[in-house]
């Protein structure tokens, strides 16, 4: 209808004039976050591996949590626990998306870091943004000087996206925010600059907005006890995921313990319905997450939802099945690899075992093997070194199949360790070489000695000894047994010399709780197969297992009521437990973790052949490669291990 047109009544312009009016005053349909995600978003191929359009089809698990998050939805806080490869990053983008071009309002973001979070807009807001045409069209250029585009603000219309980390007290607390997102909160300091817990500091941003904020909260859990997703997602209705079986169709939720290969096939992994029994595969995927639907677990206050999710449930394409199992095989190697599979493929946080061996158990199931002689099934040698100020402890261990260890001989060289007299026996120690019931003598291929006590004088043994000298460090923030080395000698000019000496950070938290699972295996009856990991012990007298059970693992809630873990002693000498967590990180230098059949059996043909010559380019190889087969025998007429010492001291009765 034209107004201007000679032929309309008055009554026909007053009519038109009236829908106008209606037109304005007609609120905006409602839209939810993932409605605005399939019609609008497109994937970049700079941020992820499927290019396109965005479809919430393909995740159809995140509909609901989108769903809260949209504008219409009463809910105001929304906490998701999650693992690796579920596609929850893009939820959070999606919900930027909606908030620039839908929602406008003030807008914080948070990750662990403020090196994370330029890492965030650079990988993933800017693609989206740059992909995106209504953002394109909403957010400035960032080529414009003051354009309001920066890598951590991004200034719209009725609003302003501002991203900064938790380590920053400054950023957390540099504007009012309507809509928050935490991300990967179990990564945040519990203290950031002595101003407090920094989740508290963002959540207080949102007061202003006290009746319409809204607070999305993710992260993969880390350990049991003081994971922050765990907190809150136990404050939450906790809601799970259920599917249909694909054959008898019951709802329930897929867990891991319903996982099924048979042995040397996990690539062929199945899921076995707990109702029906028959096993679904994993194409099976695509046939059952559309119809699934969340189901919560708990009560809570009705403007709180939490949903918890596991890897099994990653789309076909991504994370399948036959891959959870193969990890999950390979994760059975150690405990550092363990907890990463269980936080980011099972979606769970990993409880740690505190529970401390009983000393006189270890006690009664001694062996019989000579000290000081390697005995059947030790393949290479390692030795640790504990410096104390009037002594340095030592234990030799041998490693074998399966992780499986034998402490060999346990010295304590006596003598005050401002003097050199101590330090040249230990020397001997390290040079030299130990008998071996398979014929040939063994000598060390990597030597662990702790850094933190008498640093100097560690620093100064230690040069000129190679690399099969590993100066070591406790760090709780390792990310595995080993983390990366740091140099720690100084040149001339006061910068550390890059090709020097080194220190390696190493999480003897892990080594202390996976030396206690080992040490808490039964001995196995009738002549069975040892478990991997099982320790061996010749006949030391009850003070050694005393040490060696001598801490345990505490959780205590820090002051911000926030729960840690750590190892207290349970009592005063606690050497012996010392030596054998450096021990298990040498050999982790070494290669242990790393070793296939191939590598043990190589060890184990030449002790059968009883070579005669150790080639010094072997005895301490970066990694223990198919093509170069490691070492572990040493010359017979190297000297003896009992030769030459000052102080000789051993756990015997």
């Amino acid at each position: 209808m034209n107004p201007s047109a000679t032929s309309q009544t008055p009554a026909q312009v007053s009519q038109f004039i009236g829908e106008i009016i209606a037109d304005a005053l007609r609120p905006d349909p409602i839209l939810s976050v993932w409605e605005w995600a399939d019609e609008f978003r497109r994937l970049s191929q700079k941020s992820s591996a499927q290019t396109g359009r965005y479809r919430t089809a393909k995740t159809p698990y995140w509909r609901e949590v989108m769903d809260c998050l949209s504008t219409h939805s009463p809910v105001r806080r929304v906490v998701v626990r999650k693992p690796a490869q579920v596609g929850f990053t893009e939820v959070m983008n999606n919900w930027g998306g909606y908030i620039i071009d839908h929602a406008p309002g003030p807008t914080l973001f948070v990750q662990p870091t403020v090196d994370m979070c330029k890492r965030y807009s650079k990988q993933r807001i800017a693609p989206m943004i740059e992909e995106t045409p209504v953002l394109r069209a909403k957010v400035s250029e960032m080529k414009s000087r003051d354009s309001g585009n920066t890598i951590l603000e991004k200034d719209f219309a009725g609003g302003v996206l501002v991203m900064t980390g938790a380590n920053s007290s400054t950023g957390l607390r540099s504007m009012p925010a309507k809509y928050l997102g935490l991300d990967e909160v179990d990564a945040y300091p519990h203290d950031v600059d002595e101003e407090g817990d920094p989740i508290d500091l963002a959540v207080a941003r949102t007061l202003t907005f006290s009746s319409t904020h809204k607070i999305l909260m993710g992260s993969t859990p880390t350990v049991t006890g003081r994971s922050r997703i765990d907190t809150a997602f136990d404050e939450t209705d906790r809601r799970f995921f259920n599917v249909p079986c694909a054959f008898c169709g019951v709802m329930s939720p897929l867990v891991f313990g319903q996982l099924r290969w048979a042995s040397g096939k996990p690539h062929l992994a199945e899921y076995e319905c707990a109702s029906c029994s028959r096993m679904m595969q994993n194409y099976q995927k695509e046939e059952i997450l559309p119809h699934g639907s969340w189901v919560p677990t708990a009560e809570c206050e009705p403007t709180t939802r939490g949903y918890a999710i596991n890897g099994l449930y990653s789309p076909v394409g991504w994370l399948s099945w036959g891959d959870i199992a193969v990890k999950a095989e390979k994760a059975k190697a150690s405990t550092s690899r363990m907890q990463v599979f269980v936080n980011t493929v099972q979606g769970e946080s990993y409880a740690m075992s505190g529970e401390t061996p009983d000393a006189h158990r270890l006690y009664e199931r001694r062996e019989n093997y000579a000290i000081g002689r390697v005995p059947m099934g030790g393949l290479f040698l390692t030795g640790a070194a504990d410096v104390q100020a009037d002594r340095i402890e030592v234990e030799i261990t041998a490693w074998g199949r399966g992780k499986q260890s034998w402490s060999v001989d346990y010295i304590v060289l006596q003598g005050s360790t401002k003097e050199e007299t101590v330090w040249a026996d230990l020397t001997k120690v390290f040079e030299g070489t130990w008998p071996c019931e398979a014929g040939p003598e063994m000598r060390l291929m990597r030597f662990a000695i702790d850094h933190g006590y008498a640093s100097d004088r560690v620093v100064d043994w230690a040069r000129g000894k190679g690399s099969s000298v590993m100066m070591v460090k406790g760090d709780a923030k390792a990310p595995s047994v080993l983390g990366a080395s740091s140099p720690v000698e100084v040149g001339p000019m006061g910068k550390k010399i890059k090709t020097g000496l080194k220190v390696w950070p190493c999480n003897v938290g892990f080594v202390k709780e996976e030396l206690y699972r080992w040490l808490n295996q039964n001995k196995p009856e009738d002549g069975g197969e040892y478990p991997n990991g099982y320790c061996h012990f010749p006949q030391y007298n009850l003070e050694y297992f005393e040490q060696i059970t001598a801490e345990q693992l505490v959780t205590k809630a820090d002051r911000f009521g926030y729960k840690t873990s750590h190892w207290e002693k349970k009592r005063a000498r606690n050497e012996a437990l010392d030596v054998r967590v450096y021990n298990r990180i040498a050999a982790c230098g070494w290669g242990l973790d790393r070793m296939t059949d191939g590598h043990w059996a190589r060890l184990e043909a030449i002790l059968g052949m009883h070579a005669q010559r150790l080639v010094e380019a072997e005895r301490s190889p970066n990694t223990v490669t198919e093509d170069q087969p490691a070492a572990a025998v040493a010359p017979v007429s190297a000297v003896s291990p009992s030769k030459g010492r000052r102080t000789r001291f051993r756990f015997t009765q």
